[in-house]
């Protein structure tokens, strides 16, 4: 979360990379053929940015694989090997480097899954295909690394998220390496358009005050005339609210804030969302694209809180873990945690005043929630 000086003000009015290998699509029809040819360049360009950042966003950036040198005589994957559930894989980095033996033997064993070795050939020598627990031997040092080069292994237990552990053993050295098993998720790319208009929905919870929530309107209307606004009404006797680019949801009378968040944020269908209280009001040098320009930036940021008149609300959260049986402590701290290096007056914070802009896929994960009715704000002691 992020804490910036953009403004508005309430109204007087009340290395090697698992997976880098191109997929290819069988008995299917590529989606390309739908976009027109003098739209697909530009589409393509702006999916690839979109995938780049939902991979900083997923840690896959990090997902590395490093190969632990032969310190022991064994090579072997030290992390980034993941498999899918279920499915045969080849063990990158497997190696023996070691001085000549009459007999070279090495053995691996994991707990959750099997493993073997691909095309084994008459005169290798390998026992436990398909087993837990399998063995390689060989007068030749180098057909024992050719043999690890094709050695796989597959997960017997269907898990989405889990780890094996893999014992690797030669004479009296063992290591031992991690097996990330995971079940891929299809990323959840938005197409974000060429302008703020497709980026940008702004999103209001309404409660009675309609004068105030036709002043906002008519302040967001002189900068984007065409930015599409969700209202969602919970109000006793609901009024109208109409005009271009509008989309306005009534709720069952009073049931609170947060739910008017969820229902509201439910029904964006762009990258981002801007929160702003119906009594608020949008000044001449209010840029929601300078929002926008940090959250591209940093793809790593879910929220990028603004400022309304002189406050910013910002403040830190530290945590102490505790004990089980008593929980930890946490505490609120008004301040923040660092500068965001390359924008001044940007700061890293945990929580943020009520006029941000949200990455709408990383708020529905977390979502509002509904038992906080109509007091939202900061718990506080009666």
């Amino acid at each position: 979360m992020l804490s910036s000086g953009q403004s508005a003000r309430r109204g007087s009015i009340g290395p090697f990379r698992n997976g880098d290998v191109p997929c290819t699509c069988q008995n299917t029809e590529p989606a390309n053929q739908y976009v027109s040819k003098d739209e697909l360049d530009d589409l393509q360009k702006r999916r690839a940015e979109e995938f780049r950042q939902h991979q900083i966003r997923s840690g896959k950036e990090n997902d590395v694989l490093i190969l632990a040198p032969a310190n022991t005589p064994l090579q072997y994957p030290m992390r980034g090997f993941r498999v899918t559930p279920m499915n045969k894989t080849l063990i990158p980095g497997l190696a023996l480097q070691t001085q000549k033996r009459a007999v070279y033997k090495v053995s691996l064993r994991v707990q959750k899954g099997v493993l073997s070795v691909l095309d084994v050939q008459e005169g290798e020598k390998v026992d436990g295909q398909n087993e837990k627990h399998l063995s390689i031997s060989s007068s030749s040092l180098q057909q024992i690394n050719e043999l690890l080069s094709r050695l796989t292994y597959t997960s017997t237990i269907y898990h989405i998220k889990t780890e094996d552990l893999a014992y690797f053993t030669f004479e009296n050295h063992e290591v031992i390496f991690p097996i990330e098993i995971r079940r891929l998720s299809v990323p959840v790319l938005f197409d974000p358009g060429k302008d703020v208009n497709s980026q940008v929905t702004v999103l209001i919870k309404a409660f009675l005050r309609y004068k105030e929530l036709n002043v906002l309107i008519k302040s967001i209307r002189w900068n984007y005339p065409k930015i599409k606004i969700i209202v969602a009404d919970d109000s006793l006797n609901p009024e109208k609210v109409v005009g271009d680019h509008i989309e306005h949801y009534i709720m069952p009378p009073a049931q609170g804030w947060f739910a008017g968040r969820n229902l509201a944020v439910s029904q964006v269908t762009t990258k981002y969302f801007l929160w702003v209280d119906d009594d608020f009001v949008f000044l001449n040098e209010t840029r929601i694209e300078s929002f926008v320009n940090i959250m591209e930036a940093i793809p790593e940021l879910d929220v990028v809180g603004g400022q309304v008149e002189t406050n910013q609300f910002s403040f830190k959260l530290q945590y102490e873990e505790g004990i089980s049986e008593e929980g930890g402590c946490i505490t609120r701290v008004h301040s923040t945690h660092a500068p965001l290096p390359g924008f001044d007056g940007c700061f890293f914070a945990d929580g943020v005043v009520n006029y941000f802009l949200g990455r709408t896929d990383a708020v529905r994960r977390v979502g509002f929630d509904p038992f906080l009715k109509r007091v939202a704000h900061t718990e506080r002691p009666a």
